[in-house]
Formats: C-alpha cells, structure tokens, sequence
C-alpha cells in the first residue's frame, strides 16, 4: 500500500552546515498492517511519518500510496490524499473550546461534502467505535487523557481514512491506559482492516500491537523485519540496546492481538 522510495530530508540551518534528517529510506508498507517505526528521539521517526501525508516533503526520493505518487502533490490534489489519511498525535490537539463531538465533527465539516444528518450519523459510529458515546457533550478538559485520546482516534477515522498515522499517540498516557488505547488500535485494525504506521520510542508498544517493525537511527532504517524476527534475534546494536532494558532481547513477543 505504502511504498517509500530513496527518501532523503535535508533540513538547511543558520550558520551551521546542512542537517541529513533522513538518508536514503526504503520501505513498503502493506495493506491491513500495523507498522511500527521505533527510534531514540532525534533518529529521524518524526519527520519519517510525516512524509505519509506530506506535512513534511522529501528533499529527495518518491512516495506512493495506493499506486499514487504523491510526492509532488498540491492544492485539492492533496487536500483529496490528506482526507483519506488520520493522524493521532501524541498530545491530542484538540479544540478545547469545542465538545468531544464538535471535534469529531470538525474534519467533516471541512470537507463541505456531508449533510448535517450525515455529519451527525458519522460522528454517533465513530463515538460508539471508541467507546466515548456517552461523553459527547463534554469538552476536552472534563476527560482523563485516554478519553481525550479516545476523541483523537474517533476524530482521525471521522472521514473514513485508508490510513491511520499514530505520532507517539501513547506517550502521554500511563501504562494502564496505554494498554487500553493498544487493544482499541487493534480492534480497528482487525474490524475495518485499516492499515495503521505508528511510531513509538518503546518497544514495550512494539511488541503489544505491530506486525512489523523498523528501527531508525541516525536518519537511516538500521533493521526492518516482523516484530516476532525482531524480539527473538536482534541484528543491529541500536535494536539490542533498545530491547536490553526490557529483558527480553533474545525473548519471544507476546502473539498479535493477545492482551498481555
């Protein structure tokens, strides 16, 4: 579904030489997966799944989603790409002057391409979907974080995406509510068959909800395989030394879709 071609990011800095966000990224991302990009802050991981829905533009390289190049898009062209790609962010960025669901509601009514029913109907699955159903008069400030979380994921799937990109959409979160939001990525990934790319700085999340996996370091995909691979026999040291703290490099992942 997703495939990532030579991508290189350069990023020009004031008195200073050229920063290489990126070097030479490959990936192919398959349909229905969940995808997992892991890497130390500052590895690149960021600024790699932003260029999914172009907030970020490579300074080189191609990027295809669905058969598309889209590296070059702009105006409606990529206004019609952004509305079939949810983002979830790591601290929410909801409008707290607006209720859970006038937030839900929000990226419809910049379509202009629905009807007030049609807006309502939509907002009332996506509440039920998340379990927030009987929250939707609230406003943000009134919700625990895995609730405001909650409103974030039912806002990114209003439009029905083919794409969900989670930027660190746990890291906020404590454990136990971390586990909570894992076990509904899930669910939508296996009820709607939603592809999903999430990047994290734990391999705790790793091992909970992806498929397969990639770590960046430095700008480059240092190791790339199924998370089982992965766990079980690390390659690159950069991989090891992420795993080492958990005990369980050499170890093996809890199955996809297990709670545990």
């Amino acid at each position: 579904m997703i495939s990532l071609q030579n991508i290189c990011k350069t990023y020009d800095v004031i008195n200073a030489p050229p920063f290489q966000a990126l070097t030479d990224v490959n990936l192919e991302i398959q349909r229905g997966e969940i995808f997992g990009i892991i890497g130390r802050s500052g590895a690149g991981k960021s600024t790699l799944i932003r260029m999914l829905n172009l907030l970020e533009r490579p300074t080189s390289g191609r990027i295809v989603i669905d058969g598309e190049d889209i590296t070059d898009l702009n105006g409606g062209a990529l206004r019609n790409v952004r509305q079939s790609i949810g983002m979830v962010f790591q601290h929410f960025n909801l409008l707290n002057a607006r209720t859970v669901y006038e937030n839900v509601r929000f990226p419809l009514r910049l379509t202009g391409a629905y009807s007030r029913d049609d807006m309502r109907l939509r907002v009332e699955e996506v509440l039920s979907l998340v379990g927030l159903s009987d929250q939707r008069d609230k406003y943000p400030r009134q919700l625990s974080g895995g609730q405001r979380q909650r409103v974030g994921i039912a806002r990114a799937l209003a439009n029905r995406p083919k794409l969900l990109l989670c930027d660190e959409a746990t890291s906020a979160l404590d454990p136990e509510t971390t586990q909570s939001i894992l076990q509904l990525l899930r669910r939508i990934n296996k009820d709607l068959g939603l592809t999903i790319v999430l990047i994290t700085h734990g391999m705790d999340v790793i091992r909970a909800v992806c498929n397969r996996v990639a770590i960046v370091d430095k700008g480059r995909v240092v190791e790339l395989g199924e998370v089982e691979q992965i766990f079980r026999a690390p390659q690159h040291p950069v991989t090891r030394a992420m795993l080492d703290p958990l005990g369980i490099h050499f170890g093996v992942p809890a199955p996809i879709g297990s709670d545990t």
